[in-house]
């Protein structure tokens, strides 16, 4: 696989990109719609958020429905304003890294001015969809902090080799927001939840590692900072480091379920899908093949994203029976 192709700025051949107009196509590729795997890495958060709340606070089916629904519409337009934003900002790096070097603005696709136009109008629409549809709800005010996360990002891989940490925090604050949208006024104030987003962060933690490999020399050469590169220099550290993110966030998870008197469904769905499918990333890529890191990251996630899900719709599912 060409490393263009793996959020480098094309697509596969013969995916269902092809079949959009030419002028959409960069547009598709800034927002790494295919494969949506930057999509559902922003979207499973606070669909977790949805489940906790509706397990913990019985919240009814058809508000956790709408919720998860208007969620969705929000994750996409997120995803959209984060990619856009992303890379504007990082346009004159990603110029000099191999994989990257042909995303739509570096390679001429989108001009600067366009790009910013697009961040801007889908941030808009993404603010515009919680109001309009969570209007009983603080889910718009509480993404807040996500938001101005999300802004300081990019600039984060030039202070800090933690960009990952700020990332992850990105990513997972909207745990807080899906919590809000299921009509929990104060999620962040649940030690259930705090942990659920300790757990999270992790989870992007180690995933976001392991995409970072794929760059790994470029990084170095050019001057981007990572855990990677943090990490690059002690033979094995890396993947020491793994194991370790790995233990805290199965304790974490752990530790939510406590808190929220989760039944055992939840521990062997959330809990342990989640420490045999992220054990498995850890102990099989090859963090030295950009292929692998790769495939990993673009499908790996699904797996633990799925099982906290299922876990935490196993909890919702027995407060439905026990008909709260």
């Amino acid at each position: 696989m060409a490393l263009s192709t793996q959020y480098g700025g094309f697509h596969a051949k013969g995916s269902w990109v092809d079949l959009l107009p030419a002028s959409w196509v960069p547009y598709v590729q800034l927002c790494r719609l295919s494969p949506p795997a930057g999509l559902f890495l922003i979207y499973f958060p606070p669909v977790f958020g949805v489940l906790h709340a509706a397990a913990t606070h019985h919240r009814p089916l058809s508000e956790v429905v709408h919720a998860c629904v208007v969620l969705l519409c929000a994750s996409f337009f997120g995803n959209n304003a984060a990619h856009a934003w992303n890379d504007l900002v990082d346009a004159q790096i990603d110029a000099r890294i191999e994989r990257t070097r042909t995303r739509p603005i570096p390679r001429g696709a989108i001009a600067p001015e366009a790009a910013f136009i697009f961040a801007v109008t889908q941030l808009l629409c993404l603010v515009s969809t919680l109001v309009l549809f969570l209007p009983a709800t603080n889910a718009a005010l509480a993404a807040a902090p996500a938001l101005a996360a999300t802004v300081y990002y990019p600039y984060a891989k030039r202070h800090t080799h933690l960009p990952q940490v700020v990332l992850g925090f990105c990513l997972t604050w909207s745990i807080m927001v899906g919590g809000c949208a299921a009509g929990v006024p104060a999620p962040w104030a649940e030690p259930s939840t705090q942990y659920l987003l300790g757990a999270s962060i992790l989870w992007v933690v180690i995933f976001d590692t392991v995409y970072a490999h794929q760059d790994l020399v470029d990084d170095v050469r050019v001057g981007v900072k990572s855990t990677a590169v943090l990490l690059r220099k002690r033979r094995g550290a890396a993947r020491g480091a793994l194991w370790v993110l790995l233990a805290g966030m199965t304790l974490a998870l752990v530790a939510s379920g406590r808190h929220a008197s989760f039944r055992l469904p939840y521990y062997v769905l959330s809990v342990g899908g989640c420490a045999a499918s992220v054990g498995a990333m850890v102990a099989r890529v090859d963090l030295q093949d950009p292929a692998s890191c790769w495939s990993w990251f673009s499908k790996g996630f699904w797996l633990t994203g799925l099982v906290i899900s299922g876990g935490l719709l196993a909890e919702y599912a027995a407060v439905l029976q026990r008909g709260w």
